[in-house]
C-alpha cells in the first residue's frame, strides 16, 4: 500500500524532470515539445519508456569521424570549390548549374556537398529494371561491391540478391552489406552465414546490444547507396524485398523512383557508405584507400550533389535544399513522396510558390502503410488545396517514390520523404541533380502518372467524413513526433 500511495508522487517528479530537460536542455522544435509533453501527461509511465527509446536527441554527438577524409584530399577540394564560388570563378559546364550555383553553394557550406559534373545518369521507375541493371553490374565488378539498404529482406528477391554477392566474393570481390535492424528486423546474420564465409562482410546499423530493446531505435539509416568499384552508385527509393517488385498483394504494383550514376559522383556515395560503415563495424573499419577512390575518366555532362542528413546534423539539408528549389521555381513543381507531414517553412514555401502562379503538383499514395502518417499527409494536403497546390493520389497500387523536380531543369531522387521523420529523425540521402535532361524525364515520368491517379478538389476534401476528420486530427497532433 505504501508503494502504491507514492507511486504517483514519484512519476509526477520524473514527468517534471523529463519535461525539464525536453524544454530547457533538447531545445526541439516547439511541436514535438509540446507533442512529447502531451505523450507524458496522459500517460506518464509508459510515456517516460516511449520518450527513453523514441526521444533522444542526437544533435550533439558525434556519430562519423571526417577526419580521415583529409588524406584523400577531400576537405581541399570542397574549400577549392566554395572559394571559386565566391570569386565567380567556378568552371560549370553547362548552364543548369550556373543558373543554380546558390543552391550548389548552400549544399557545399552546409554538408560538404561536392559538385561533380561527369556522370551519366540513367532513372528507374519499376523495381524488375532496377535490380536487373544492379546485378549486371554486380557481374561486372572487379575489386569491390559494397552495398547499403534500410531493408534487406530475406526472401526471394533477397535470396536473388545475395547468391550474386556470394557468387562474386568467392571470386575475389570485396563485398560489404550494411543493413538497418528496425528496417530488416525480420533479418539476421544466419542469413548472410554463406556469404561471410565467402570472404564477404556484414554489418548492422545500430543493432541492439540488449536482445529486444533498442534505445536508439527511433534512429534508423534510411540510406539506399550501392557503389560498385568506385565507378558507378545507386541511389533512391526501392529497399530489398518482393513487395518491390509488385509481388505483395496489399500494395499491388510498387512505384519507385531509383537512380544509377556512372561518374564521379558515385565516388561521393562511397564516402557516405564508408563513414557508415565504419560507424556501425567495430573491428573491420574500411581505410580510405585509393582503392575505394579510383581516378577515372567519366565522359557524362549531368551535375550532380549527393545531400545527406541525420539527427546528429545540425543543419536539416535535405529540407533545406527542397525549399530552395521550391523557392527557385518560376513555372513548375512536381512531388512524389508516400508520406506528406512537412513542418511550417516547406508548408509555407509551397503555399506562397502556388499562390504567386507556380503549377505545384504534389502525388501521394491511395493506401497507408503506416495510418497515423497516411491520415496526417490528409491534413496537410488539405491546406495546400487552398492555396491551388493541385493534388494527386496515385491508384495504380502503391507510390513510394521520393521526388522533387523544379521547372523541369533541376530536381532531386532519394531516400528522404517529405515529413519530420526523415528530416530530423533518419539518416538519409539524395542526389540533387542539375541536369536538364534527367528532370524533363521525371517530369514526363509524373505527367504518365496522372493518367493513374485521381485529383482530390477542394470540394472534394471539405466533403470527407466525420471519421476522417477525427483521424485527420489526432494524426496531425502526433505528427512531429511520427
Amino acid at each position: 500500500m505504501d508503494i502504491l500511495s507514492t507511486l504517483p508522487g514519484v512519476l509526477f517528479i520524473l514527468n517534471l524532470v523529463l519535461a525539464s530537460v525536453i524544454i530547457f536542455l533538447e531545445r526541439r522544435d516547439a511541436g514535438a515539445t509540446w507533442a512529447w509533453l502531451m505523450v507524458l501527461f496522459f500517460i506518464p509511465l509508459l510515456g517516460f519508456i516511449l520518450y527513453l527509446i523514441f526521444g533522444q536527441n542526437l544533435s550533439r554527438k558525434r556519430l562519423f569521424d571526417w577526419d580521415d577524409m583529409k588524406k584523400i584530399g577531400i576537405e581541399n577540394l570542397i574549400q577549392g570549390q566554395i572559394r571559386s564560388l565566391k570569386e565567380h570563378q567556378f568552371p560549370f559546364r553547362n548552364n543548369i548549374s550556373e543558373r543554380y550555383q546558390d543552391l550548389i553553394y548552400m549544399h557545399l557550406m552546409n554538408n560538404d556537398a561536392l559538385l561533380t559534373q561527369d556522370n551519366d545518369l540513367k532513372l528507374f521507375t519499376h523495381g524488375e529494371d532496377k535490380f536487373s541493371s544492379l546485378l549486371a553490374d554486380f557481374d561486372a565488378a572487379t575489386d569491390h561491391i559494397h552495398i547499403q539498404y534500410y531493408i534487406f529482406k530475406k526472401d526471394q528477391l533477397g535470396r536473388r540478391i545475395l547468391d550474386k554477392l556470394i557468387e562474386q566474393a568467392r571470386q575475389g570481390v570485396k563485398v560489404r552489406v550494411l543493413y538497418d535492424e528496425m528496417g530488416s528486423r525480420r533479418t539476421r546474420m544466419n542469413f548472410f552465414k554463406e556469404l561471410l564465409a565467402a570472404g564477404g562482410e556484414v554489418e548492422v546499423f545500430f543493432p541492439s546490444r540488449i536482445p529486444f530493446i533498442n534505445l536508439r531505435l527511433n534512429y534508423r539509416n534510411h540510406r539506399k547507396l550501392v557503389i560498385i568499384d568506385g565507378k558507378v552508385g545507386y541511389v533512391g527509393g526501392f529497399n530489398i524485398g518482393d513487395e518491390y517488385l509488385g509481388l505483395n498483394p496489399k500494395f499491388g504494383y510498387w512505384r519507385d523512383t531509383h537512380l544509377r550514376v556512372e561518374g564521379s559522383s558515385s565516388l561521393a556515395m562511397q564516402t557516405r557508405f564508408i563513414l557508415d560503415w565504419n560507424q556501425a563495424s567495430r573491428s573491420k573499419k574500411i581505410a580510405y584507400d585509393m582503392r575505394y577512390f579510383p581516378l577515372s575518366s567519366f565522359k557524362g555532362q549531368a551535375g550532380v550533389q549527393i545531400v545527406t542528413c541525420g539527427p546528429d546534423s545540425e543543419w536539416e539539408q535535405i529540407k533545406h535544399g527542397y525549399i530552395k528549389m521550391i523557392s527557385s521555381a518560376k513555372q513548375s513543381i512536381y512531388i512524389q513522396t508516400p508520406y506528406f507531414i512537412p513542418d511550417v517553412s516547406l508548408l509555407d514555401s509551397l503555399r506562397i510558390a502556388a499562390l504567386t502562379g507556380v503549377d505545384v503538383r504534389i502525388m501521394i499514395p491511395n493506401k497507408p502503410d503506416h495510418l497515423f502518417v497516411y491520415w496526417a499527409t490528409y491534413s496537410y494536403i488539405g491546406e495546400l488545396l487552398k492555396a491551388g497546390v493541385k493534388i494527386y493520389i496515385y491508384e495504380n497500387g502503391f507510390i513510394h517514390a521520393k521526388t522533387i523536380v523544379a521547372d523541369e531543369e533541376i530536381s532531386s531522387v532519394g531516400t528522404a520523404n517529405i515529413d519530420v521523420r526523415s528530416f530530423r529523425l533518419n539518416f538519409e540521402v539524395n542526389a540533387f541533380l542539375y541536369d536538364e535532361a534527367l528532370s524533363r524525364e521525371l517530369g514526363t515520368a509524373f505527367r504518365s502518372d496522372m493518367e493513374k491517379a485521381r485529383e482530390l478538389t477542394l470540394d472534394d476534401y471539405h466533403n470527407r467524413s466525420l471519421m476522417i476528420k477525427v483521424k485527420e486530427s489526432v494524426s496531425r497532433l502526433l505528427s512531429p513526433i511520427l
